[in-house]
């Protein structure tokens, strides 16, 4: 987890800004985890009532930038299992759990999207 906007010096929260943060989140995830697929949750955008600067209207991401890895267990020992990297925004520093968790995060395709290995 880190924050979204943590050592941003100037400018604003704006899409093209955004469109980076995002495409960085992802990146990092591929250069951490190179031999496991990376899954990016599309992050909500808000659009708060302020007046536009050169960049267009102000945008806003939720406030924490996350990657996880996630790694399912193998229900007999001969079984084979399958990981995933997944990249997403949140709200709030909590570690997302259960029915809490994002309804994105919570409707991830696993079957499609993680990468099978054998113990």
């Amino acid at each position: 987890m880190s924050s979204t906007y943590g050592g941003m010096f100037e400018g604003y929260p704006c899409k093209p800004i955004n469109d980076r943060k995002v495409s960085w989140l992802e990146g990092q995830a591929k250069r951490a985890f190179p031999s496991t697929p990376v899954h990016l949750v599309p992050p909500s955008r808000e659009y708060p009532d302020e007046a536009a600067g050169a960049f267009g209207p102000v945008e806003v991401l939720p406030s924490v930038a996350c990657v996880g890895l996630f790694d399912s267990e193998a229900l007999e020992p001969a079984m084979d299992r399958s990981a995933l990297i997944v990249a997403w925004f949140q709200r709030a520093p909590d570690v997302p759990a259960g029915e809490d968790a994002d309804r994105a995060l919570r409707s991830i395709r696993w079957d499609e999207l993680a990468q099978d290995y054998e113990l």
